[in-house]
C-alpha cells in the first residue's frame, strides 16, 4: 500500500476534498441530465430546445431546432465539469498518495450514473482516515528521531 499523505500536504488535501465533494455532486447531476438527454436524442429523435417557436422549453426534432439546443449545452457543461472532477481526483491522489487503481475507480464516478453520489460520501472518510494515520504517525516519528 502506498504511503499516506505528507503532514505538510494535509491542509491542501482537506481543501481538495471539499472541492471534490462539490464537483462530485454537480458532475453527477449533469451526468443524469446527460443520460436523459441521450435517451431523448437516440431513443425518440428529439433534442431539448430552449426559447424556440414551440415554447420556452420544448422537445424538438433534431433537424427543427432554431433556438438554443439545450442538449448540446448539457453535453458540453458535463464534459467540462468532468474535467474538474478528474482534476480534483488527481490532486487528491497526488496528495493522499493512494493507489492508481483507486484513482481510476474514483474517476469512473463521472461516467457511471449515480456512482459520483456514492463516492461523494465514501471518499471523504477514506481520505480522513489516511490523514489521521499520517498525523498520528508524525509525532511518533519525531519521538523516535529525538
Amino acid at each position: 500500500m502506498p504511503a499516506g499523505p505528507r503532514p505538510s500536504d494535509v491542509p491542501r488535501l482537506r481543501s481538495a476534498l471539499k472541492v471534490y465533494r462539490v464537483s462530485a455532486a454537480i458532475t453527477g447531476t449533469f451526468l443524469l441530465l446527460l443520460v436523459v438527454m441521450m435517451v431523448m436524442r437516440y431513443g425518440f429523435g428529439v433534442d431539448i430546445e430552449l426559447g424556440g417557436p414551440f415554447g420556452f422549453l420544448a422537445l424538438t426534432p433534431k433537424d427543427s431546432i432554431t433556438a438554443i439546443n439545450l442538449s448540446i449545452v448539457i453535453l458540453t457543461v458535463h464534459g467540462w465539469l468532468y474535467v474538474l472532477y478528474l482534476a480534483c481526483d488527481f490532486i487528491m491522489w497526488r496528495l493522499a498518495r493512494y493507489s492508481f487503481g483507486r484513482f481510476l475507480f474514483i474517476a469512473l464516478g463521472g461516467v457511471v450514473p449515480f456512482l459520483s453520489y456514492y463516492f461523494e460520501f465514501q471518499v471523504p472518510p477514506y481520505i480522513e482516515a489516511r490523514i489521521r494515520a499520517t498525523t498520528d504517525a508524525a509525532p511518533a516519528a519525531e519521538e523516535v528521531s529525538a
